[in-house]
């Protein structure tokens, strides 16, 4: 059974309390699993495979993002992706614009610029601004970020059309909310 953390299990518990639509869905799904709080894997990691993986199928992505981390010397760094020529990355079936987008996402990790190895100091708007400067990397990514590497409880990603959809699902809303 996958543990929940205690503050997941309680904040979905008042929830619930609140909101009977939410209790029947806590009830039938369970409280979210989310992150520890601490990210398992450095957020360059978790970026590059997110940018790797955008508006890609599932089995495509993995083969591009596979070939990416193939690249490297064991996990891939920042700062081995900066000295990668466009080439290489581009035969890993990078397009140029995922090139520019890992290539901006190294060069402000390794500067310090992005600072996100203290992001659980950071609010989760100074992280987003922070990550939106970014070429490639927009609020979406930044807050499926926050939820799923930092734990952050108190997200909502109201752009994404998933959660809109679910949210309509849920509440029998016809036409969907918009965000």
């Amino acid at each position: 059974m996958v543990r929940v953390r205690r503050e997941l299990r309680d904040a979905a518990a008042e929830l619930g309390r609140r909101d009977p639509v939410l209790a029947r869905a806590i009830a039938e799904h369970g409280p979210p699993r989310l992150g520890s709080g601490r990210p398992r894997q450095s957020p360059f990691v978790v970026l590059a495979r997110t940018i790797c993986h955008q508006q890609l199928a599932g089995a495509a992505a993995r083969t591009i993002h596979g070939r990416f981390e193939a690249l490297f010397d064991g996990e891939p760094n920042a700062e081995a992706a900066l000295v990668l020529a466009t080439d290489q990355l581009r035969s890993a079936g990078l397009s140029g614009a995922k090139v520019a987008s890992i290539q901006d996402l190294a060069l402000r990790s390794a500067s310090g610029e992005l600072g996100l190895e203290r992001a659980g100091r950071l609010d989760d708007e100074e992280i987003v601004r922070r990550l939106v400067a970014v070429r490639g990397i927009g609020r979406w990514t930044a807050e499926m970020f926050l939820m799923s590497s930092l734990g952050r409880l108190d997200v909502w990603p109201v752009d994404d059309y998933r959660v809109r959809k679910g949210y309509a699902r849920l509440y029998g809303l016809d036409p969907m909310p918009a965000p």
